[in-house]
């Protein structure tokens, strides 16, 4: 596999149910596979998908991440591609009905399925798949785990799905030319989980961030409480003219989107460190932590408590 640092790397270099009120896009109640995903241009070649803030289940077919594509005068980068393969269908219909150029470059922005999942629909296609360089062991590990956990949620139009890992691995910057245009590509240390990327469309100044950044959607920690907060720092301190954040409104202002972000963290992070400094069980500590933030946040009782989890064991120790 290859792995880089700073470069730039050219496409001929390398062998080649719940939304939020007036946020999301309106989803029929059964999504057809045969239907190519609503996109909006959110600036000039930079399309983006607006899920709705769900779980997976049949009716969306994992289609619950933002995903996006920026088209270059050599060809096409995708930006997560859903969580079945049939996600990834609808996606590259949707590319299709703005350009017939090829598929370049397939860029995860982190492992979890709903945005790697539908990376099937994309493989044979000679694009080249694009990671943290922690990604593909993250992947091996938890294989089994989300294609059993999306099969039970999505049903018959997940068959067919597969778990297909980058080749070409970012270890801190990589610059991407699609032609006349350049991606930056930049793999960040432990926060939202340990294979965080994010793509900078240097032409328009568009920052997709993925789940470090979440809008409406409660935050899902699945890596490192203070990392996360410290990077949140790193973020906000660069200027983007638009954030694509990997839930919510597909063309956030920065650096304001990352303000509930960072609220909701540091609020679970005091509550945890005060349930500890009580001798509090972790039982205890995850009922109480963030619940300020309840009402806040879609899904909230779907994940509040596994980040409270996540977070104990992290400062429970320190």
């Amino acid at each position: 596999m290859l792995r880089l640092s700073v470069q730039i790397v050219r496409p001929y270099t390398l062998a080649v149910v719940l939304l939020v009120s007036g946020l999301a896009t309106q989803y029929p109640a059964i999504a057809s596979e045969d239907a190519p995903l609503a996109v909006r241009e959110i600036a000039p070649g930079v399309f983006a998908h607006e899920a709705p803030i769900a779980l997976a289940d049949e009716g969306n077919l994992g289609a619950i991440a933002n995903l996006g594509f920026i088209i270059g005068q050599d060809g096409v980068a995708v930006i997560d591609t859903g969580g079945s393969a049939a996600a990834g269908r609808r996606l590259l219909r949707a590319i299709r009905q703005r350009t017939d150029r090829p598929i370049l470059y397939v860029i995860n922005t982190h492992m979890h399925p709903d945005h790697v999942l539908g990376n099937t629909a994309f493989h044979g296609s000679g694009a080249t798949f694009v990671g943290h360089r922690n990604l593909p062991r993250a992947l091996a590990e938890r294989e089994k785990a989300y294609l059993d956990a999306n099969s039970a949620l999505i049903g018959a139009s997940f068959e067919g799905t597969t778990v297909i890992r980058p080749s070409l691995l970012v270890d801190h910057v990589v610059e991407l030319d699609i032609g006349n245009r350049r991606l930056r590509v930049e793999a960040w240390r432990t926060a939202h989980t340990n294979t965080d990327v994010t793509v900078l469309d240097l032409t328009t100044g568009t920052w997709f961030l993925g789940d470090l950044v979440f809008v409406g959607h409660v935050p899902a920690l699945d890596g490192s409480l203070a990392g996360w907060i410290g990077i949140l720092g790193d973020l906000r301190s660069r200027s983007a003219e638009r954030v694509v954040p990997g839930h919510g409104p597909i063309s956030a202002p920065w650096p304001s989107a990352a303000a509930p972000l960072e609220r909701y963290l540091t609020r679970l992070e005091a509550d945890i460190r005060s349930s500890i400094r009580q001798g509090q069980t972790i039982r205890e500590a995850t009922r109480e932590a963030a619940q300020s933030e309840a009402g806040a946040w879609m899904l909230f009782d779907a994940f509040n408590a596994r980040n409270a989890t996540t977070a104990f064991h992290e400062l429970e120790w320190e």
